[in-house]
This record gives structure tokens, C-alpha cells and sequence, in this order.
């Protein structure tokens, strides 16, 4: 394997050493699947319970006189409680258990959600939001370094795509299922109802048997395989990030992108709602389906990353770079045509293109530093994500829509996509030199 997997030689506790297979699964391709696929669907409550409230803010403009613009709070608080506590869960998770900590924050997570049945106020409901946030802080960094240890590294990027299907599913789960049972039950039933997988997901994470958690150890001398290694010091796992060219850029560019995906996300049910005049719900539906098409988008990015990584050593990030590109041309193509059966099927494709770019950029931030610092590493990408994209986008097309309308707001936001075609453009060059730099490290079973 690549020093970007570690060269992986799993052992179990007692020693014994546990081989791979051909195709390098170190437990079992059953199981590992099995792990995935608990993941996947935590992944999906994730994203449910956190985008459910889009498809609610009429109802709640109309109950509280709210206006676009503190409805793109609703939104945002989750992503600025994220910020706040993704680094230091993520701590937990790489020092502690990814089991322990992803089933703990999906409890959270779940609970909070269904607290929001009860509020009486929007300031109750802000609570209630940023609640949510704290539990869903570590999650995508701890289910992203699971999966990079349990799958092999030649299909690390379309396994990584495959579980982030999981954000447009649950995205679209949560906009359609929410505009439903707003307008079959309420609007506090839509919350009451998406909270309850979690509870049952969480449980059955804790039953999992998870890897140990790896020493932090540097190589001091010549070469990984013949030099001495030391326990990493603070300024040690400083430098992996600080002074990681590849990573900088990487965050960055994620950062534009997700800018623009959730501004698109957060208002296109609303867009539907006041262009077309159609029913908040069929609106809700609408708008899902559009995000429902980056489940063929993400795999699809993941497995041509792949194979143009066999080719060139920086190909991962160059996929990202031109799927973003393709991207932007798309949704501004959208918005400068009239609302039609036209413009809808420009949009659905879209769809495809918009999380295309995911699984390889998430990738590259688990293969350019050490193992044992991997959910760490995609903390600091989800920090730069919604500090600079997600909390930032719904207030900015919230604010834009209000002064120029909706249609006007969402023309802008492909410009950020355009933004982070050229910075993944940039990390391509930086990527060789930081790869070559990847610890070594032994790998071992929890008993």
C-alpha cells in the first residue's frame, strides 16, 4: 500500500497479527460493510434532523412573523455550534473511541431534535438548533476516519462517496418529509418524528468492535523505516496542519464549495414556493429531488477520483477541481433561464454535479496526515466548511433575497463554486510533496 494508507498491519491487542485480505479489508469485507452501513444511516438522521426545518419556515413565518432572514438563522446556528465544538470532540474521537463518541453525539443529536416539539418562541427554537449542532460536531470526522481505517486505500474515495450520499439523501429526506408532515400534522410533528431513528441507531453503534487508537509517533532520522520514533509533541501535530499546504487549500476550497451547496439548499424550496407559486410541500419535494440526484453525483466523483489517482499522483484533487468547475457552469445556466420543465431538468443535472467533488476532497484530508490524527484533520475542514461556507450562505441569500428577491440571490451563488474549482486547482501542486511526508503506522484491534 501507499504511504498515504499508513501501510496498514493490523494486529489484535494480544498480538496476533490480523491479516488482510486480497483486496484489504483487515476484519472482513462483511463486517466492514456492516460498520458502513451503520454509519450511512446515522449519516442520514444527521442530515434529516438537521435540514427538516427548511421545508418549515413558511409555517413559521406565518405562526411568528419571522422574516427570510431569521430563517437562514435556523439554518446557520447549527452549522456555528458545529464550528464551536467539532475540534475538540474530534479529539475525543481520535484519542478516546469512535464508537463511544458517534454513539454519545447521535443521542445528543436525536434528543435535541425531538425537544423542538416543545418550543413555544423562536429564541426556543434557536436553542434548540444550536443543541442539535453540538451533537452532530464530531460526527462526519469521526464516520470519516472509521472508514478510512476499515476500507482499503484504492477504494477510499468511492467509499467515502458512497457515505456521503448520505448528506443529499438525508438533505432531501428531510425537505420532503418535513413539508409532509407539516401539512399532515403540524409543523412540531415533523421534528418529533425525524428524531426517533436516531435514538435506535445510537444504541446499536455502541455493540460495534471499533480499532485502538493509534499512537502519536513521529519517525526521527533518515527514513520511516529505519529511523527512531518519538511521541509526537504539540507543535509536531501543529505542523502536520499548520504547515500543510495541501490541507490549507483543500479546507479552503471545500469551504466556497459548501457556501454554495447549502445556499442553494436552504432556499430552493422557497424559490419553488414564490417562482412557480406552487404549495410549500409539492415545493419541499421539488427541491429534494434535485439534491436525491448527487447520490449518482458523489459515487460517481469518488470512482473517477480513483481512477485518475492511478494515472496522476494528484488526481483526486484535480476531479474536484473540474467537478466544481462543471458545477458552477450548471447552476448559473439555471438561474439565467425561466422557470420551466427546462430550466428543471438543467437543474437536476445539477444535482448530480454538486457533491461530486465531495468524496475525493474528504480523501485528501485523511491521506496527507498521520493516521492518528484523521478525524482531527476533517474537523478542521468541517471548522472551515461552516464557519466560512454553511453558517455564512443561508444569512447571505436570506439578506440578498430580501433586498432583491430570491431569484436574484441564487444567481450569485455559483460564483463560489468557480472559487473553489481554482483553489483545488492550486492543492494539486502541493499534494505529491505532502503525501511523501505520511507516517507509517501499525494498526490494531480493540479487545
Amino acid at each position: 500500500m501507499s504511504s498515504s494508507d499508513g501501510a496498514f498491519h493490523l494486529k489484535k491487542s494480544g498480538g496476533s497479527k490480523v491479516k488482510t485480505d486480497s483486496e484489504g479489508y483487515f476484519i472482513s469485507k462483511r463486517y466492514s460493510w456492516y460498520i458502513f452501513t451503520l454509519l450511512y444511516l446515522l449519516y442520514l438522521s444527521d442530515y434529516i434532523d438537521r435540514m427538516v426545518v427548511v421545508s418549515l419556515f413558511p409555517y413559521l413565518q406565518v405562526e411568528w412573523g419571522l422574516s427570510d432572514t431569521q430563517c437562514g438563522m435556523l439554518v446557520s446556528v447549527v452549522y456555528w455550534s458545529i464550528v464551536a465544538f467539532t475540534f475538540p470532540i474530534s479529539i475525543l474521537i481520535d484519542r478516546w473511541s469512535r464508537k463511544k463518541s458517534i454513539g454519545i453525539m447521535a443521542l445528543i443529536w436525536s434528543f435535541a431534535t425531538g425537544a423542538c416539539v416543545l418550543v413555544k418562541t423562536f429564541p426556543q427554537l434557536i436553542a434548540a438548533r444550536t443543541v442539535i449542532g453540538v451533537g452532530e460536531a464530531g460526527y462526519a470526522p469521526g464516520g470519516t476516519a472509521m472508514i478510512s481505517a476499515f476500507f482499503p486505500e484504492k477504494k477510499r474515495s468511492l467509499t467515502l462517496g458512497l457515505f456521503h450520499t448520505a448528506v443529499p439523501v438525508g438533505n432531501a429526506l428531510g425537505i420532503a418529509l418535513g413539508g409532509f408532515i407539516a401539512a399532515t400534522y403540524g409543523w412540531r410533528s415533523a421534528f418529533g418524528i425525524v428524531a426517533i431513528p436516531g435514538f435506535i441507531l445510537a444504541l446499536l453503534f455502541f455493540t460495534i468492535r471499533d480499532y485502538k487508537t493509534i499512537d502519536l509517533l513521529k519517525t526521527v532520522g533518515s527514513t520511516a523505516d529505519t529511523g527512531e520514533k518519538r511521541k509526537m509533541k504539540k507543535m509536531d501535530i501543529a505542523r502536520e496542519f499548520a504547515g500543510n499546504a495541501t490541507l490549507i487549500t483543500t479546507y479552503i476550497a471545500f469551504a466556497a464549495n459548501i457556501f454554495f451547496v447549502v445556499s442553494l439548499l436552504s432556499w430552493l424550496p422557497t424559490y419553488f414556493y414564490r417562482i412557480e407559486g406552487i404549495p410549500m410541500e409539492q415545493a419541499s419535494v421539488k427541491a429534494g429531488i434535485v439534491f436525491l440526484f448527487a447520490i449518482i453525483g458523489a459515487p460517481l466523483g469518488g470512482f473517477i477520483a480513483d481512477r485518475w489517482a492511478k494515472k496522476r499522483v494528484n488526481g483526486k484533487l484535480l476531479t474536484c477541481s473540474l467537478a466544481s468547475l462543471v458545477t458552477s457552469l450548471i447552476i448559473l445556466t439555471v438561474f439565467l433561464l425561466p422557470s420551466g420543465p427546462v430550466q428543471y431538468a438543467v437543474l437536476l443535472m445539477g444535482g448530480v454535479a454538486a457533491m461530486s467533488f465531495t468524496p475525493a476532497a474528504v480523501a485528501v484530508t485523511q491521506e496527507v496526515v498521520h493516521p492518528g490524527l484523521r478525524a482531527m484533520s476533517y474537523s478542521l475542514c468541517v471548522i472551515f466548511q461552516n464557519l466560512l461556507g454553511s453558517s455564512l450562505g443561508p444569512i447571505f441569500v436570506g439578506a440578498l433575497s430580501d433586498r432583491f428577491g430570491i431569484k436574484t440571490a441564487l444567481t450569485v451563488v455559483p460564483a463560489f463554486a468557480f472559487l473553489s474549482s481554482i483553489i483545488f486547482f492550486i492543492a494539486s501542486f502541493f499534494y505529491e510533496k505532502d503525501i511523501a511526508r505520511v507516517e507509517k503506522v501499525a494498526l490494531s484491534l480493540e479487545e
